[in-house]
């Protein structure tokens, strides 16, 4: 009865849309509690008070030679845009590091940000793209968002951002106005 009712606190805070970074955190917590318990339906090793608990060992940088991912900006600011319109920018990557860049994933805060990518390697001084598209339906107000960039890099990691002011669309007596 408690999964149901977690699942469908889920779906409600997913039905609303990512409109804020909390939402978007809240969901992450949540799906990662559903994960828990329902891994907890496996049988289970005991624990004594006296067991130490094992600590996650830290990443270690990898030895030789590593690409180094450079974007030409960070971050993006699509200016003001009308609700339902799809936007989209690509960021311009650039290895200057010692071998060749791989990109491995970009992903999303928001479903509404679809990404695209190099997915082939980058050698060495080579150029490559991420590119953000951003369907505003649904959206209103300020709209800050991430793509984490994950590649054969140290740190492993890259966050890009855009920002837009989505402008709703305005309704009349007959229903929304088209764009």
């Amino acid at each position: 009865m408690k999964n149901i009712l977690k699942i469908a606190v889920i779906i409600a805070v997913v039905l609303t849309g990512c409109r804020d970074r909390a939402a978007e955190k809240r969901i992450a917590e949540l799906e990662s509690r559903i994960t828990q318990l329902e891994g907890n339906k496996t049988a289970t090793t005991p624990t004594t008070p006296n067991q130490p608990a094992v600590a996650a060992e830290p990443e270690k940088m990898p030895e030789g030679p590593l690409p180094v991912i450079s974007f030409g900006t960070t971050d993006h600011d699509f200016g003001t845009v009308n609700e339902g319109q799809k936007v989209s920018y690509t960021y311009q990557v650039t290895n200057t590091g010692k071998a060749p860049l791989i990109i491995q994933n970009a992903q999303p805060s928001c479903g509404c940000t679809v990404p695209d990518w190099t997915k082939t390697p980058i050698p060495v001084g080579g150029t490559g793209f991420v590119k953000a598209e951003f369907d505003t339906h649904g959206k209103t107000g300020v709209q800050n968002k991430t793509i984490t960039v994950t590649a054969n890099t140290w740190p492993k990691t890259t966050t890009i951002k855009f920002k837009a002011m989505v402008i709703a669309k305005s309704t009349g007596a007959n229903g929304p106005t088209p764009n």
